[in-house]
């Protein structure tokens, strides 16, 4: 087994864990893998069928469990990230070996940056053949070993589904990851009457939930303080299931604060406190605040560096108080005068038991709101101009309920989505982050609807990224699902193009597509509806169509080519330096 730092506390799989049955019908390794994961509390598996995995597919035939067989094995690595999210639960993906297995590394990889859960199961050849560059033959735990959480070679029919079960274990506990499991052909077919138990992660993975109560007190003490206060929220917000909590300590203590993009919906952006979300593409008025913050609370945040730009003009006045599960995290990127390690809902239940009282910020809130009024997230929509992704973002926003589940690619389009749609949620936007991985959107957005069945799922994807996945919507079809996904179409890989007109003198070198495919026939031939969308007049009555339609819809939205996105502060730039347009730059 390999695995990261991160120690995380011995713990039963909660809620979710069954007791295992003692006469399961545990007959076989793969027989064990099965009952392993329905002890696991697991409902749904996402994979591609194949040679090697064979004998878990043969046992899933009879199991209760609900699979769905992807179009390629990163749709399913996708589709089961994005049901983690949704859930809280790991999702689960299923893979043979070889290039069944290696197409799952995008998706593994995309997981372990975002800390998202995610357990993998790959076929393996024989144990006997292993090394000896068989068929379908790859060191999966080999090339694994750096993007997971925790890694397996299985060698044993008689242990394999305690390893299956360990591997849920990990997923979810401390810092969330992914965690793969290699199971080979003959110790899945292997005999065995060993019922595995519930799933539990190694004694030896112990984390404290509660930060040391002299740094809290500390830290508490520094907040009361300050003059000009900021929360920042992170993704971690969520994994932690600390929105409550964080809500609770900012609206209490009347502290402004802004998320990362990862944290989008851990607070709602509808509050006169929040300032949405900072970094590169995040607002003016985010930015603004954190470059001029005294004392920043940041929360569940790995301080990447699309969030702080450069590291020295980041919060430069700031005294930092880092809330984080992951020890590893504080003060990699950004010092933290005050670390405080521990789960994020529990320390920032600790921290307000400890406040000796509010700060007084009245004029550093006037101050965010003169800020926010400076520059806001307008746009204009010229009626000689094509239209405008923003316009048709924030239409889609108006006509779905506010617990909309949005998933994305990358690019463009990603930018527009988490700008210009109002998320008042957590686990309403999923999207690729750290990895930025083209082609995410449309399997996720499978992923957010088998999780949320009941909810409104919008996939918002560009033409590039969505030919990436687009057999996904094979899927989609099959399997009936009432998705939306709107293609914001401008001809091109529009982010590299942007960068291209700024850095490289308008060198638009393989960013521009001559020739596009018509995204709502080819929705059609799938078997699902297509739309285009190409005037202002339009977009209201096209995209309540393609919501009201049960089954998946593609609008094809013609957008303007040449639009770009806005505020944007350089690679490696001071977040206070923000440009507005290309002359900025």
């Amino acid at each position: 087994m390999s695995e990261r730092a991160t120690p995380t506390r011995p713990e039963t799989d909660g809620a979710e864990t069954a007791e295992t049955d003692t006469e399961s019908g545990v007959t076989n390794g793969a027989s064990a893998v099965v009952a392993a994961l329905e002890g696991a509390g697991v409902e749904h598996l996402f994979g591609v069928q194949g040679g090697a995995i064979m004998p878990v597919y043969d046992e899933l035939y009879t199991s209760e469990l609900t699979h769905l067989t992807m179009a390629h094995e990163q749709g399913a690595a996708h589709a089961a990230d994005a049901y983690g999210q949704v859930t809280g639960r790991p999702g689960v993906c299923m893979a043979t070996s070889g290039p069944g297995a290696t197409n799952l590394v995008t998706g593994i990889a995309d997981a372990s940056m975002d800390s998202d859960p995610v357990v993998a199961l790959t076929g393996q050849v024989p144990t006997d053949f292993v090394g000896n560059d068989a068929f379908q033959e790859t060191d999966t735990v080999g090339v694994t070993r750096p993007i997971t959480k925790a890694n397996y070679f299985a060698d044993s029919p008689h242990t394999v589904g305690d390893t299956v079960g360990e591997a849920f274990a990990l997923a979810r506990a401390g810092r969330q990851g992914p965690t793969l499991v290699d199971l080979p052909k003959d110790v899945t077919k292997g005999d065995t009457d060993s019922d595995p138990g519930p799933p539990r992660t190694p004694d030896t993975h112990e984390i404290p939930e509660r930060a040391d109560p002299d740094a809290v007190t500390a830290a508490a003490e520094t907040i009361a303080a300050a003059e000009r206060p900021l929360v920042l929220s992170g993704g971690g917000v969520t994994k932690g299931e600390a929105s409550p909590e964080l809500r609770r300590f900012a609206t209490e203590h009347e502290i402004p604060v802004v998320t990362t993009m990862p944290g989008i919906g851990t607070f709602p952006e509808d509050h006169e406190l929040c300032l949405s979300w900072a970094g590169m593409h995040g607002t003016g008025y985010a930015n603004m605040a954190i470059s001029h913050t005294d004392c920043l609370v940041a929360v569940g945040t790995r301080f990447d560096d699309r969030l702080t730009g450069g590291i020295e003009t980041f919060a430069p006045e700031a005294e930092v108080v880092h809330i984080d599960i992951d020890p590893a995290e504080i003060s990699k990127n950004v010092h933290a005068d005050h670390p405080l390690v521990g789960d994020a809902a529990t320390v920032l239940d600790q921290l307000q038991d400890a406040m000796p009282g509010a700060p007084d910020a009245s004029e550093w809130r006037e101050q965010c709101d003169r800020w926010r009024e400076e520059y806001p997230m307008d746009y204009a929509t010229p009626e000689d101009e094509p239209l405008k992704p923003q316009f048709v973002v924030e239409a889609a926003d108006e006509a779905t309920p506010e617990d909309t589940i949005v998933t994305s690619g990358v690019g463009q389009h990603q930018m527009w989505a988490s700008q210009y749609w109002t998320y008042r949620h957590p686990r309403t936007w999923i999207s690729s982050h750290g990895l930025g991985t083209m082609g995410y959107g449309l399997p996720a957005a499978i992923g957010a609807k088998v999780a949320a069945p009941d909810r409104e799922v919008v996939c918002f994807d560009g033409d590039g990224s969505f030919l990436m996945t687009i057999q996904e919507l094979s899927v989609a079809v099959r399997e009936n699902l009432d998705i939306t996904v709107i293609v914001l179409n401008n001809e091109a890989v529009g982010m590299v193009r942007q960068w291209q007109d700024a850095f490289f003198e308008r060198r638009r070198m393989a960013s521009e597509y001559p020739w596009v495919p018509d995204f709502a026939a080819l929705a059609e031939a799938f078997g699902a509806r297509g739309f285009t969308l190409e005037g202002y007049d339009e977009v209201a009555d096209t995209l309540q169509a393609a919501f009201d339609y049960d089954g998946p819809s593609v609008v094809d939205a013609h957008i303007d080519p040449a639009e770009n996105v806005y505020p944007m502060v350089p690679s490696g730039g001071d977040n206070a330096r923000f440009a507005l347009a290309e002359d900025q730059l």
